[in-house]
């Protein structure tokens, strides 16, 4: 890799030949750092090398801990939090390139292999990478097939369209570690136990209790990413236990916290 390459400008002229382009970015650990709601003309994988993100867009959020990646369709709104201190690489893909990868209309969260690290790692490298050149259009069809047959992982928290829901939830993830009976927060915001449950089930899939634990257990990544000890975490998520708190995040993330 020659140091010109490395340090590579790209030209107005190159752009409607570059298939992928790339960025490397950093943020410090500490204080509330945050980019606000954005959207790109172009497909995005970002890849957190480590420390992690919450991405939010409409009414979901997809925590991204270090080794995995969030693929966000284009033009779709979205902002981000950080958490610890953060290294992000991202690749960006044209909207109108046809590829197994990048079809959907959702963001979805999917596990990083070693080989697709090191795919991302070398375009980072490279800068870009341009179809008109055969190694280079290769290169991102390996990529983009690593992207395709990458294992989606459960990390999104969907919020209730529905107003009174919606407000409920935001009061849960306000302070996810406090554990307010449902009695007390349907009473606050007007609506019955019974609707609220039903809302809960038909428009995230999950009872407000799953919901709940499943919300305290993702605001944890952020204490783990921050490389705070495990028993802090199951503190932060509302658990005085230990193991149950790495027993739920096992059996709702499929890994253990140790593994972040």
């Amino acid at each position: 890799m020659s140091q010109a390459r490395q340090h590579r400008v790209l030209t107005l002229e190159e752009e409607p030949f570059l298939i992928v382009r790339s960025a490397a970015l950093g943020f410090p650990a500490g204080g509330d750092c945050r980019l606000l709601e954005h959207e790109h003309p172009c497909w995005q994988l970002l890849y957190a090398i480590s420390g992690a993100m919450t991405v939010y867009a409409g009414s979901r959020s997809w925590m991204i801990p270090a080794g995995k990646a969030v693929i966000i369709p284009a033009r779709c709104r979205h902002g981000m939090r950080m958490w610890g201190e953060v290294a992000m690489r991202t690749l960006y893909f044209p909207r109108d390139l046809d590829a197994e990868a990048l079809r959907g209309n959702e963001c979805r969260v999917v596990s990083v292999t070693p080989l697709l690290r090191e795919l991302v790692l070398r375009v980072i490298e490279m800068v870009a990478l341009d179809r008109r050149i055969e190694a280079e259009a290769r290169l991102a069809a390996v990529v983009l097939d690593e992207m395709a047959h990458a294992e989606v992982t459960p990390l999104e928290l969907p919020v209730p369209s529905d107003t009174r829901a919606a407000a409920v939830a935001q009061d849960v993830l306000a302070e996810p570690s406090a554990e307010p009976v449902l009695d007390v927060l349907a009473r606050r915001h007007g609506v019955g136990r019974r609707t609220l449950e039903r809302i809960f089930r038909s428009e995230t899939g999950m009872s407000f209790g799953m919901w709940q634990q499943k919300a305290r257990l993702l605001y944890s990544v952020g204490a783990l990413a921050e490389s705070r000890p495990v028993t802090e975490a199951a503190l932060e998520a509302g658990y005085s236990s230990v193991s149950a708190y790495i027993s739920a995040f096992k059996r709702t993330f499929g890994f253990t916290p140790g593994r972040l």
